[in-house]
């Protein structure tokens, strides 16, 4: 069990000052004032919401990111918009709570109500809480609000609205979060702290071994592969990930890699 704290720090400004050294994708945001309004992830994730604007025409913010996706990489599916989409933002949150709790041992709360997200921005995805409250950093924390938080009802979000199966997105965020911990792994290879690698590998392989994840793909250190794919080779001049099922692009079968 990930139990370890450490450089606690009662100041939540540095908390995620702290991040930024990390990388783009760790970057959080705190409030401001003078920020443009947008819509926080619990006003993207709501089905309500996306119903009252069909009406109108009006794209919600899932909606008009995931076209915007389509449009920017010429992707001939909309799906596979639907799939960068949702791992953009995995990839964001599973950083932001993964970096603080190995550096820091206690997360911002991501609760979905003070995190707002600007659809338009471009990536990685604009991430900006309105009210800074720190948690606990340990695996159940971030897998309630990281999973349960964001991921699931992004997940129900998107498949509402497009055609996508659930295995592919739950593959995503398992990538996504195995990302983040080799990012981890390799700032602290470059930054002599090999503690922080320790704790990024262990708390990488707890949430990864939960129920939710065990049977999205193998992690061995921070080297994933994982059992589903993304559908990125299917973009023009995509090809497979890193950590794909697939070791090269396959030729034919669009809907072979749906789950």
């Amino acid at each position: 069990m990930y139990l370890v704290f450490v450089n606690l720090d009662p100041d939540p400004g540095r908390l995620l000052s702290s991040l930024e050294s990390l990388g783009g994708f760790f970057v959080l945001r705190g409030p401001r004032t003078g920020r443009p309004a947008v819509p926080t992830l619990a006003d993207a994730y709501a089905t309500t919401a996306h119903a009252a604007r069909s009406v109108t025409g009006e794209p919600d913010p899932l909606t008009f990111r995931v076209r915007k996706v389509v449009r920017l990489l010429a992707a001939p599916e909309v799906r596979i918009g639907v799939s960068v989409t949702q791992q953009g933002l995995a990839a964001r949150l599973w950083s932001v709570a993964l970096g603080a709790a190995v550096l820091h041992g206690q997360v911002p709360d991501l609760d979905p109500r003070l995190l707002h997200w600007d659809a338009d921005a471009g990536a990685p995805d604009d991430l900006w809480l309105s009210e800074v409250r720190v948690l606990p950093g340990d695996a159940a924390t971030l897998l309630r609000l990281v999973h349960h938080g964001h991921l699931e009802p992004l997940s129900a979000a998107l498949r509402a609205r497009h055609p996508v199966a659930a295995g592919l997105l739950r593959g995503n965020a398992a990538s996504a979060l195995a990302g983040a911990a080799r990012e981890l792994d390799r700032w602290a290879a470059g930054h002599g702290r090999a503690d922080v690698a320790d704790r990024a590998r262990t708390l990488a392989a707890e949430l990864l071994g939960h129920p939710e994840f065990r049977d999205t793909g193998t992690l061995d250190g921070t080297a994933f592969r994982r059992r589903s794919c993304c559908l990125y080779y299917r973009v023009p001049g995509g090809g497979v990930c890193g950590d794909c099922c697939f070791t090269r692009a396959p030729r034919s079968s669009p809907t072979a890699t749906s789950g």
